[in-house]
């Protein structure tokens, strides 16, 4: 008999999506360090660095103490009862995890949440939302995820019906894109950065894009934007972003901003603005613009990576639309905690006057500036 499971039978949308950077070179690495383990000096090299993907704390970088504190004390919670936690663990992480734990029912980590985020750091993330753009957010805008991917992906299964939905994506851009919409079963319809122009966005040749993408029947559904970008590492400049948005309103898309790197900017003359304070500022309200943001505690000065923590923003869906993206988000019950408490730090970090200040600040520079040496070192 024939295997009841074979490639040849597997999902088709399985078979075509595709992802480079756990990938070929990403497995004969793996072997070879497995020689190395079971032959050792069988090589010429006697350790392997994984840069296929970014992942700073495998390569050295240390987590920020502050987050650490608070997740420890978080986990561990008879800790918070012991006199000499007050010798180990700053003021600001002590009061910050009480605050935390008591935003969770149960005070358990362990637990499973509300299916969004547990409320109490949904609001913490909607403060930081706020305070970076200058205009209101709203905890029930936020569903926390396990890093940005699970978000994406939540939004190619609530977009894509069948091949002929397309998603206007960036090129370059990172694979996560195109895998998600080919597991999804939809169209990648591409768009060229201009590398002559610093990698920059044309709104004729999206228009171009767009125009050609619908004469062969294909529902372009949204347009992503990633910035700043990935690989390319470019900064919107404010009109073009204005433009953007201009662009997803007067032609009926869903605007998915992935801003993971928001952190993530070395030089003077470049600032971060979201998408989301973009369309306040030039009046679009929340029922103008269905608009997608994507965070994440893997990227930035974070680089906490393996904690698989996340949220996005959503605004500009009717109600009946977000009982859809709920759905979705309940069949997964919820993110990992550890996760969530880390997104409501990153929104969150130490103030001028807490005890941790200015050694979080310290640790943010130092990380910062080594990632901005490395990257004028490359360019």
């Amino acid at each position: 008999m024939a295997p009841s499971v074979a490639v040849e039978n597997l999902n088709p949308k399985v078979l075509k999506c595709e992802y480079a950077v756990r990938g070929e070179i990403v497995i004969h690495a793996q072997r070879l360090q497995q020689q190395l383990q079971t032959q050792p000096g069988s090589l010429p090299f006697d350790e392997i660095l994984y840069c296929n993907i970014g992942n700073p704390q495998s390569l050295g970088q240390k987590p920020v103490t502050f987050f650490r504190e608070v997740l420890a004390l978080c986990d561990h919670p008879s800790l918070l009862e012991k006199e000499e936690t007050k010798s180990l663990f700053s003021a600001d992480a002590i009061s910050r995890a009480k605050e935390i734990l008591a935003a969770i029912p149960g005070r358990a980590t362990g637990a499973y949440s509300h299916s969004q985020g547990i409320k109490g750091l949904r609001d913490a993330i909607a403060a930081g939302i706020a305070s970076r753009d200058g205009f209101p957010a709203n905890a029930d805008d936020i569903f926390v995820t396990d890093g940005a991917s699970p978000g994406v992906h939540m939004m190619m299964q609530l977009l894509l019906r069948d091949e002929k939905d397309g998603i206007l994506c960036p090129i370059p851009q990172y694979p996560l894109y195109s895998a998600s919409i080919a597991l999804h079963g939809g169209t990648l319809v591409p768009y060229y950065l201009d590398e002559k122009t610093g990698w920059g966005l044309e709104i004729s040749d999206l228009k171009k894009q767009l125009e050609d993408a619908r004469s062969k029947g294909i529902d372009v559904r949204a347009l992503v934007v990633i910035n700043p970008g990935n690989p390319t590492g470019q900064v919107l400049a404010e009109d073009n972003q204005c433009d953007i948005v201009r662009f997803c309103k007067n032609e009926g898309l869903v605007l998915l901003a992935d801003e993971v790197y928001q952190e993530n900017i070395y030089v003077d003359d470049k600032k971060f603005n979201s998408f989301k304070k973009i369309a306040r500022s030039i009046g679009y309200g929340e029922d103008d613009l269905p608009l997608v943001s994507f965070q994440s505690v893997s990227k930035g000065y974070y680089g906490e990576c393996g904690k698989r923590g996340g949220y996005m923003e959503i605004t500009g869906f009717s109600a009946p639309v977000r009982e859809q993206v709920y759905k979705i988000a309940s069949v997964n019950l919820c993110s990992n905690i550890t996760g969530q408490i880390l997104a409501s730090l990153v929104m969150n970090p130490p103030k001028v006057g807490d005890e941790s200040y200015a050694a979080y600040k310290a640790e943010k520079d130092g990380i910062l500036q080594s990632l901005a040496r490395r990257c004028i070192q490359q360019s």
